[in-house]
């Protein structure tokens, strides 16, 4: 199993990869993409080779054999589709959002308890819940972003769990566990913003930090 921190990574250097193919590079070095991503080029070597992704010391790296190749690792060398539940308005923002197709990522429905949501001729049809197990085993759902309120949010993820989803990035206001076969990610943006604004002040940067 690929350890989360190599994955993100890599995934990171397939970013820097594809901006750097934009602007015409065909081949490129450890010191560049150490250089985007802040890390060592000893580090970006040695990630590399875990992984067979070669290259020249003195040519550097194909762009486009990389490219390749971590495309085929991450999966993004087919469609990763996804659903969201709880169509509120940070359920229909994500619905909304063009930047998931460029990253090879499809929202394929939305789901909700609430009649006044439903729309199953949208686009980007909106269910009613009771219609999510047999739709994504159908459609071979794996993964979910779960949006309802922080009082649903227990409830539902004991649904998509028992539907043998596999991840779930968690938006709703409660840290949710996970288990061995379910993989959670959770997203508290109020907490976020909380940490960024703690970080800016015990840095001296908002320069208005209370002495002792």
């Amino acid at each position: 199993m690929i350890n989360l921190d190599i994955a993100q990574r890599l995934s990171k250097y397939r970013s820097v990869l594809y901006k750097l193919k934009g602007l015409g590079f065909v081949k490129v070095f450890s010191d560049n993409l150490g250089d985007a991503l802040g890390i060592s080029p000893a580090l970006v070597r040695k990630d590399f080779s875990q992984f067979n992704l070669t290259g020249h010391k003195r040519g550097g790296y194909r762009v486009d054999s990389l490219l390749e190749k971590l495309n085929r690792m991450l999966g993004k060398d087919r469609a990763q589709k996804i659903v969201i539940v709880g169509c509120g308005k940070i359920g229909t923002a994500l619905i909304n959002y063009q930047g998931f197709a460029r990253e090879g990522i499809e929202i394929v429905a939305g789901f909700d308890v609430d009649p006044a949501v439903l729309n199953a001729t949208a686009p980007v049809p909106i269910l009613d819940l009771k219609e999510f197990k047999p739709f994504v085993r159908r459609a071979g759902i794996k993964v979910a972003i779960l949006t309802v309120p922080d009082n649903a949010a227990a409830q539902v993820l004991d649904l998509l769990q028992a539907c043998d989803l596999r991840g779930v990035l968690n938006f709703a206001p409660l840290q949710l566990k996970g288990s061995e076969k379910c993989l959670i990610r959770n997203i508290n943006i109020g907490m976020e913003i909380e940490n960024l604004f703690y970080h800016l002040r015990f840095s001296g940067k908002l320069g208005d930090v209370a002495k002792a």
